[in-house]
């Protein structure tokens, strides 16, 4: 398949482009009617409206479109990892002024961790605190 390359540094995705970006994530790459269908499923959406989106994101950088089918195909340009790593420094700097602690906090503060959550993050604390993560 050949893309459209991308920019080096993508632009943080709005909400409606994030719900696009997690089809793509979960279909793998997929045409314009895949990803109506799918988020049709989930709430009412003009066919056009999903189109125009992913022209637009295919011109940010956050999607690539392989053109040379008579459908064209699209996939996500990172992986969720990636803008998940992105949005959660974007939220820390905007929200938190730079505080993982008030990050953490806020975050367990508005909603309850299960215990296994709890486990898991001071797993990952532990881990990160040893440099393996």
């Amino acid at each position: 398949m050949l893309f459209v390359s991308m920019p080096e540094t993508l632009p943080r995705p709005t909400d409606a482009e994030l719900e696009i970006l997690t089809v793509l994530w979960s279909r793998g790459p997929s045409t314009v009617r895949d990803v109506h269908e799918t988020i049709c499923k989930r709430k009412p959406t003009q066919y056009t409206t999903v189109l125009k989106m992913l022209q637009i994101m295919s011109e940010k950088g956050l999607v690539r479109r392989d053109d040379k089918q008579r459908a064209h195909i699209y996939e996500a340009a990172r992986p969720r990892e990636w803008t998940q790593r992105q949005l959660a420094g974007d939220l820390l700097q905007r929200a938190f002024a730079g505080s993982a602690h008030n990050l953490m906090m806020g975050a367990l503060s508005a909603r309850k961790a299960s215990k296994q959550e709890l486990a898991d993050l001071r797993k990952l604390l532990d881990e990160y605190e040893k440099g393996t993560k």
